[in-house]
């Protein structure tokens, strides 16, 4: 299981300072709709499969609870259809990295069992992505998105 051991949550420290670091890279062609909601179904997979990555809820000044966020960070990036294979591709192939994918099918699709039914009809490399979570150890991390672009 991939995530952060209690006693290495560390809020005070810089986000670089974390041992693992969370990407999320979108296709970049998509629009800016089906773009947001691609990286936003990533990331609800990826916070709730790995331990550690929301931190405290922050309180304001008048006592309102605003629900806990990512303290190590998350940087949401920009790729190319063939590029956004590869990287899922490398990132599930290894053993300490999570990783969470949308394929197309999840925006083409209106039930979720059709959905299901879908991608169990294709085999794995007629699968495209609209967007790639991956979590793991920093700089093999660093190494798997290379200088992708900030999602524009």
């Amino acid at each position: 299981m991939i995530g952060f051991e209690p006693a290495e949550i560390d809020p005070s420290a810089p986000t670089r300072a974390a041992r693992l670091k969370w990407v999320v890279v979108v296709d970049g062609d998509l629009p800016a709709g089906r773009a947001a909601n691609a990286a936003i179904c990533t990331a609800a997979a990826t916070s709730q499969a790995v331990a550690g990555l929301l931190g405290n809820d922050a309180v304001d000044a008048d006592g309102n609870a605003h629900p806990g966020l990512p303290w190590a960070g998350c940087t949401v990036l920009s790729a190319d259809p063939a590029t956004l294979r590869t990287i899922r591709a490398k990132a599930a192939a290894r053993a300490d990295f999570f990783v969470a994918d949308m394929p197309a099918a999840a925006q083409h699709t209106r039930v979720y069992t059709e959905y299901l039914s879908s991608v169990a009809g294709t085999a794995a490399d007629g699968l495209d992505y609209y967007a790639v979570s991956i979590v793991g150890p920093r700089n093999p991390v660093d190494k798997l998105v290379g200088r992708l672009p900030l999602l524009a």
